[in-house]
């Protein structure tokens, strides 16, 4: 899915307290993250958007949208915003996927479940995929983390010819690939 344009969709979401609609038109032009989850109203998940609701504020200084994404309603999301103390922190978009087409354009739904994986994509402002992160059930994701790769990703993008080595934060030495480096790293 690397370096792949995301698929058209349409959806209706939950942001700031009104009902929206969100296409794929929406993600282009600025960097985004797409943020799905299994399911509302759990125990891993609200851990996981609480966290990202956190690092929001610096996300959008970052010129960042963030779209979390599950397959429960708009209306689940809601009630899970207004009946949670984490939840209710979330100021950016949630979009609901009741019929898949979101989650199946990213290629993580749970057939056998009608669920989302927990899945990460970052997608530059031209709706390119640059970094997909899947992981188990039970594994949460760190915001501080998809922060730094969402750093990295614009950083690489703003500096052609330059990479971000492992472990790299934002101020710190990239590497210019040339034949001079092949073996010495």
């Amino acid at each position: 899915m690397i370096n792949t344009e995301i698929k058209p969709f349409n959806a209706s979401a939950f942001k700031q307290g009104e009902f929206i609609e969100v296409s794929d038109a929406d993600l282009k032009g600025k960097w985004s993250i797409v943020f799905f989850y299994p399911a509302d109203f759990t125990f891993v998940c609200p851990t996981e958007l609480g966290d990202m609701a956190d690092s929001y504020a610096e996300l959008q200084n970052m010129g960042v949208e963030v779209y979390s994404v599950s397959t429960d309603t708009h209306f689940t999301h809601k009630a899970w915003h207004d009946s949670s103390e984490t939840i209710g922190k979330i100021q950016y978009t949630m979009i609901g996927d009741p019929t898949g087409t979101v989650t199946r354009n990213f290629g993580v739904m749970r057939e056998n479940q009608g669920l989302a994986d927990r899945a990460t994509f970052v997608i530059d402002p031209e709706g390119i995929i640059q970094s997909v992160e899947i992981t188990a059930e039970g594994i949460g994701r760190e915001a501080a983390d998809t922060v730094r790769k969402v750093k990295a990703a614009q950083y690489v993008a703003a500096h052609p010819g330059e990479v971000c080595p492992a472990k790299w934060k934002e101020g710190e030495a990239t590497l210019a690939p040339s034949l001079d480096l092949v073996g010495k790293i």
